[in-house]
């Protein structure tokens, strides 16, 4: 049987990428973010709260929302359960995670598990209003909100980032890889 090598690649490597002049809905890969699922150990959410602040200067959301400092963010997915994202983290954020804050938390290296999309554009919200059942008008969903929901029956979270030069919504949107 003959040697077989297998060569990492992104989640939407060989998509057909088109340019539309900025109309419609542009995506991003954001290959190389680094993920890592945090999960408070029982008793410890303070503890954990204040070793956050100190290291890392975030102050850990307390529910669903996203805070970020320094290229690190921390997005609340449920009752002290976050993901956080490094840019360009790749694997070896969870483990330097799991370094500062192990005894406080469970760190789970999500970085081959999830594949996530910048999405921008001005008819971005159109969109999102026919693939999720969430309002995501500027006055429901701000800058920072996070909601864990469904697209299109499929489990997904989003959180929106600041809105774009041109006034766009950003959104970011993780799904699991096999999705993508």
């Amino acid at each position: 049987m003959p040697d077989q090598a297998f060569t990492p690649r992104a989640p939407f490597s060989g998509l057909a990428v088109t340019s539309s002049a900025g109309r419609g809905v542009v995506a991003t890969d954001r290959d190389g973010l680094g993920l890592a699922t945090v999960a408070a150990r029982k008793g410890q959410v303070l503890a954990l709260t204040q070793c956050v602040r100190e290291r890392l200067g975030i102050v850990l959301p307390g529910g669903p929302y996203r805070r970020a400092e320094g290229g690190v963010a921390f997005a609340g997915t449920g009752p002290e359960i976050w993901l956080a994202t490094k840019e360009m983290g790749g694997n070896d954020f969870a483990a330097t995670l799991r370094e500062e804050i192990g005894a406080m938390a469970a760190v789970s290296d999500q970085s081959d598990g999830y594949a996530v999309l910048r999405l921008t554009g001005a008819k971005l919200r159109d969109t999102l209003a026919k693939l999720v059942p969430i309002d995501v008008h500027s006055r429901a969903f701000k800058p920072g909100d996070v909601a864990s929901t469904v697209a299109s029956h499929i489990g997904a979270t989003l959180w929106r980032l600041e809105d774009g030069r041109e006034g766009a919504p950003v959104f970011e949107f993780p799904v699991f890889r096999s999705l993508a």
